[in-house]
């Protein structure tokens, strides 16, 4: 019995979803410069063929999980700026952030394919593409520390400066995660916390 339309649609996005999942394990290991589809079609278990189906290069599949990271970042500067209490607001992404990394999803890899986009800028522009909506991203952020010095939840300090330990205390730890995998043992986010609320009583 032939597929309908729209089981073809869904198994085509399947088929995505696999590509991507497996492009990101493998950019996360070998970076985008030492990739080739052949290295994704291994992970994937799929033909090069098929691959070659749904993206025409290892650029178009890079440039889609880029638009996802820069869609992600932006959703995360709305979310920051939003109304709430400053604590719950980034309490929520905390938690967010830490149960992806300890999730064997692919979480943890894609954020090393975005951190390496940034530090190596490989494919060439995707530095700038990334940072544009970092900076956006972070500001959200400072402005949301200042917000919870100004209604005491949070410590003193710069803004700017807490952001930074804040977002580095998160990149480390899923460089441990990946590092470890099993025996890596994640912080609760009160922990993580600390660095802004300076174990205030909230």
């Amino acid at each position: 019995m032939a597929r309908t339309p729209e089981q073809n649609a869904a198994l085509r996005a399947a088929t995505r979803e696999t590509i991507l999942g497996g492009a990101v394990r493998v950019f996360a290991r070998r970076g985008f410069a030492a990739t080739a589809i052949r290295d994704i079609a291994e992970e994937t278990g799929l033909s090069t063929g098929s691959i070659y189906r749904h993206y025409d290069s290892k650029e178009a599949l890079h440039t889609e999980l880029l638009d996802q990271g820069v869609a992600g970042l932006a959703d995360l500067a709305t979310e920051l700026a939003g109304p709430g209490r400053p604590l719950d607001l980034v309490t929520a992404f905390t938690r967010r952030y830490l149960s992806g990394v300890l999730a064997d999803d692919g979480a943890a890899e894609f954020v090393v394919v975005l951190d390496h986009a940034v530090t190596v800028d490989s494919p060439p522009g995707t530095r700038a593409r990334l940072l544009v909506a970092h900076r956006a991203m972070w500001r959200s952020f400072e402005d949301l520390v200042r917000r919870g010095q100004d209604s005491g939840g949070f410590g003193t300090g710069d803004p700017a400066r807490l952001t930074t330990c804040f977002f580095a205390t998160l990149g480390g730890l899923t460089s441990m995660r990946l590092a470890l995998r099993g025996e890596f043992t994640a912080p609760d986010a009160a922990t993580v916390l600390r660095i802004l609320t300076e174990g205030r009583d909230t």
